[in-house]
């Protein structure tokens, strides 16, 4: 097994789309596992850029550290849930508003009426 290594292969459809993990392989350098993963990629679907990074290279959260992205209790105001309501209001207020229907009949205008002189 120390021949190989894992690596993690990401990928982005389109120029403006983000990148995305995708899949790990075993390879046994990096020249490889590039090559393994556009192989891949050729069978599947269009992608316009490749990643490929072996795995012992990405950092991530220690347990201690993921301690610091809980928030603040005091921190509610950032948050959009207190708008619900509007979709209440906008019901009522679309109900309010005057109709195609009810404006012809006020009198006075006729559809496909027009007057020439």
């Amino acid at each position: 097994m120390d021949f190989y290594e894992v690596y993690e292969v990401f990928s982005r459809r389109t120029y403006k789309s983000d990148l995305q993990h995708q899949f790990s392989l075993l390879a046994p350098n990096e020249e490889i596992a590039f090559v393994m993963a556009q192989e891949n990629f050729m069978r599947r679907e269009p992608v316009v850029d490749i990643w490929v990074v072996k795995r012992k290279n990405i950092r991530k959260m220690m347990p201690e550290e993921k301690v610091t992205l809980s928030r603040m209790d005091n921190k509610d105001y950032r948050l959009t849930k207190g708008y619900g309501y509007l979709k209440k209001k906008w019901r009522q207020y679309e109900q309010q508003i005057l109709d195609e229907k009810e404006i012809m009949s006020w009198g006075g205008v006729q559809r496909g009426s027009t007057d020439r002189k």
